[in-house]
């Protein structure tokens, strides 16, 4: 794998952390700007309503200049929005730091994702992009725990700071190692648009909101779960995310590894198997050792289905994947917000704090259905009569290192 991709990685291993930090800190944060938890909450929704629309915003106006050029204002980004959130001296900028930052998240992803894949040969794509994805993966293992013990120890801001840091870091590596790209001929809004008149595209799309929400309804709520069914202490939640963190990197290396080999039966395979294992985490939840192995599986076969899943984007849009491929990014989190809302539901409803994995469970399980019938579309469409000539690509590899 080339070196460019560490650098990308960098970059995910710093927006993951920011991402999913700040749910460690609300209360510190809470207490500092003297505003309730719920307030405090809207700094994780905004960050999420932030990459859903900044990543088809970002893309758009990235399609004039080359790609390097947007991952490098993206980080730029990035960079400023942490920076705001550590000096922030009221909520109110702190939210527009958050909201700042989150602006570059989904197009990070998606520019990133097509950029990973054409650095490397035609049947490693699905690896490399696994691969950028890691970061994210670790910054769950390493960087979420981490940022959080920095903010309990010397305060919240200093996280923000460090993260800010690792912005640069992921700055300077990109400038550095990935290579001058630049804008792809022919790039341009309208025939970026024309990638979702594919039906694949938008079920592809649809199977990422719904399998990978089915993961974030039983996430959203662990910890109340796990203090009040499994009998968890509350510092004992912490190590319980480490432990989904580690099945996420696992599964994102498993995935990133046989999406190349059999896209379609891996996600039939990990959809299946997350809808299995969240129904049964409704009876697993009482039990401190089975709830443990079932959080490690949920984050296992969740993020498995995540390089899969951007790899059918590419490939179904690919005369025209950029900004398809961000929308996809943008996609997993309105599956986050959907998944926690109906999790939020059910437990209002009084159906108890194991309720939302029964909710995870039907989305997986819708997912998997939307797959059977991508797969049922794709063998019933019409082959190329012999003879005919090949359309000409959309949009050449911006890159081929491998050649």
């Amino acid at each position: 794998m080339p070196l460019a991709l560490l650098a990308l990685a960098t970059g995910a291993f710093g927006i993951g952390t920011t991402e999913f930090v700040i749910m460690g800190l609300l209360p510190q944060i809470a207490d500092d700007y003297g505003v309730s938890i719920p307030i405090a909450g809207l700094l994780v929704t905004g960050y999420a309503i932030g990459v859903v629309i900044g990543a088809p915003l970002m893309t758009v106006l990235g399609t004039r200049v080359g790609r390097k050029t947007v991952l490098l204002v993206l980080m730029g980004l990035f960079v400023a929005g942490n920076l705001l959130s550590a000096l922030a001296p009221t909520f109110g900028m702190m939210l527009a730091g958050r909201i700042v930052a989150s602006l570059a998240h989904g197009a990070f992803f998606g520019i990133g994702s097509v950029v990973a894949a054409d650095l490397v040969a035609p049947d490693r794509k699905a690896g490399a992009i696994a691969t950028m994805f890691t970061g994210l993966t670790v910054a769950n293992v390493v960087g979420v725990p981490l940022g959080t013990l920095i903010g309990q120890a010397v305060g919240w801001r200093t996280t923000f700071a460090v993260v800010a840091g690792l912005g640069v870091v992921g700055l300077v590596g990109i400038a550095r190692l990935v290579p001058a790209m630049p804008r792809p001929e022919g790039a341009r809004l309208g025939r970026e648009l024309m990638a979702f008149r594919n039906p694949q595209v938008l079920l592809a799309m649809a199977m990422t909101v719904l399998g990978f929400g089915g993961v974030f309804a039983a996430i959203t709520y662990i910890a109340p779960m796990m203090t009040h069914v499994a009998g968890y202490s509350e510092g004992a939640v912490t190590w319980l995310l480490v432990l989904f963190g580690v099945g996420m990197f696992l599964g994102n290396l498993l995935g990133g590894r046989y999406a190349d080999r059999a896209l379609m039966p891996l996600l039939y395979t990990t959809l299946g198997g997350l809808a299995v294992v969240l129904a049964l985490f409704t009876v697993t939840a009482h039990s401190k050792i089975l709830a443990a192995v079932s959080i490690l599986l949920v984050g296992a076969l969740g993020f498995a289905t995540v390089p899969p899943l951007q790899k059918r984007v590419l490939d179904q849009a690919s005369g025209a994947p950029t900004l398809a491929s961000a929308v996809n990014i943008g996609a997993f989190n309105l599956g986050n917000a959907l998944a926690a809302w109906l999790g939020g539901l059910v437990i209002a409803a009084g159906l108890g704090y194991t309720a939302p994995n029964w909710v995870g469970a039907l989305l997986a399980a819708a997912a998997l259905l939307l797959a059977l019938w991508s797969a049922a579309l794709e063998r019933r469409a019409p082959a190329p009569e012999p003879g005919a000539a090949a359309a000409p690509a959309a949009e050449p590899a911006p890159l081929a290192l491998h050649h």
